[in-house]
């Protein structure tokens, strides 16, 4: 590689270091944004020359991140790391809008994803940026989504992937995948925030290179889903984007691709962005609705496994972006996750709990008056339906604690005679 064209800058005091410095957080101990040269950007590429580039057959163009590579990471192609990823469908379903109070809604299904979640668009460019400084060996800390991701991409680079896993309630769907792509996975007595901890120290005395979301370049992966959205609107800017938060990197990714986009001068306004916590992991809300800092959520509790976290890293960088576009943090419940969820999946959509509470908050933002009936709303699913395949079963089966299965679909016994299965038909 030769030319590095952008820079790190903290996210608080604005200094800025080297695009090739070794660190995630700044001498004043907050993260870091990449701040690429837009000037080289507006004139090197526009709109056109990512709509192109839907119709080549390179491997770099078809992902659905490297499209856009001069507004990710501008590195030499040789060294890029893909599967590829994106390219996802944008889902338009009626009956699904009305059930939320909607004239039309549309879903980006990030669970179309190479393993199943949003989490690829970022660890395409993370691995990459780790295969750039030369690292064998990566690690981060998961509640699921991030592990089966980093260990698919570290296999497909040849590095020494490892996995920190709080202990209790991960889903197998996801488990399976980081124990199936060769990860050395290590459960850590506590919660995802006590495991993120570990992995921090370790990574930094150990010189493994860390992949959480405190890594920038995540961050410049998971935008893209911003431009890819965009794209399938053909660069129409929707009223609002709503989507789930955990850790937050995702809405802090997809509010930092927006401003750029208006920056550039690509959009003429930015849409509002709306971020959905559980109530029982919701301290972004909080902080959002007092107008304090945040302060974290001890044994933070929600079926929707990929955002149960009680202390976000990145809460500053998607407060950035939700002020930014006059947007809001809001919450909602369990039984509203679950609910939401059986009307995706019976829709034929389908996505994991954790996705389906952008639905659920689109449905209480509506019902208060927050969002109108006529706006252009999109909303990002961010995994798979099979990512957690133990919370459908017994949704339907109605053995969830504290949840009603309003919309349940059980299996039904049956007799293995022809008269028995037509009265089940009927």
């Amino acid at each position: 590689m030769t030319d590095v064209r952008w820079k790190l800058r903290c996210t608080t005091t604005g200094r800025e270091y080297d695009g090739m410095d070794a660190r995630f957080y700044s001498d004043a101990g907050s993260t870091l944004d990449v701040v690429h040269d837009l000037d080289h950007v507006r004139a090197t590429v526009d709109l056109g020359t990512f709509d192109r580039r839907l119709g080549s057959k390179q491997c770099v163009d078809r992902s659905g991140v490297w499209r856009f590579r001069e507004l990710i990471l501008p590195v030499e192609e040789s060294m890029i790391v893909t599967k590829p990823e994106g390219a996802t469908n944008l889902y338009e379903s009626r009956w699904l809008a009305g059930q939320v109070g909607l004239d039309a809604l549309s879903l980006k299904h990030e669970g179309e994803n190479p393993t199943g979640s949003f989490k690829d668009r970022g660890m395409t460019a993370g691995v990459t940026m780790a295969k750039i400084r030369g690292a064998t060996r990566v690690a981060c800390a998961s509640t699921g989504n991030t592990s089966a991701s980093m260990a698919a991409y570290a296999a497909q680079a040849g590095m020494r992937a490892f996995v920190f896993i709080p202990e209790g309630k991960i889903a197998y769907g996801k488990l399976a995948q980081a124990l199936a792509y060769g990860a050395k996975t290590i459960q850590i007595a506590g919660d995802f925030d006590r495991a993120l901890d570990i992995v921090q120290q370790v990574c930094e005395r150990e010189n493994i290179y860390l992949l959480n979301s405190v890594n920038p370049f995540r961050v410049e992966g998971q935008k893209a889903i911003a431009f890819e959205l965009l794209q399938d609107l053909d660069w129409q800017v929707p009223d609002w984007i709503v989507m789930p938060g955990g850790n937050l990197g995702n809405s802090s990714a997809i509010g930092k691709g927006l401003m750029e986009m208006l920056e550039l001068g690509w959009i003429d306004r930015l849409p509002r962005i709306a971020v959905v916590q559980a109530h029982g992991a919701n301290p972004f809300f909080r902080a959002f609705t007092s107008g304090q800092p945040l302060v974290p959520v001890q044994n933070a509790e929600t079926i929707a496994t990929a955002i149960r976290i009680g202390n976000p890293v990145s809460w500053q960088k998607s407060l950035r972006g939700v002020e930014a576009s006059h947007g809001l943090v809001t919450e909602v419940t369990d039984d509203e996750i679950m609910d939401a969820k059986a009307l995706v999946d019976a829709a034929g959509i389908g996505a994991e709990p954790a996705s389906c509470a952008t639905v659920a908050g689109v449905r209480k933002l509506v019902a208060d008056g927050t969002i109108r009936s006529d706006s252009h709303v999109c909303g990002v699913l961010t995994g798979h339906l099979l990512k957690d395949p133990d919370a459908v079963v017994h949704y339907h089966r109605g053995e969830l604690e504290g949840i009603t299965s309003r919309r349940a679909n059980a299996p039904v016994p049956c007799e293995a005679t022809l008269d028995a299965v037509r009265r089940h038909l009927d």
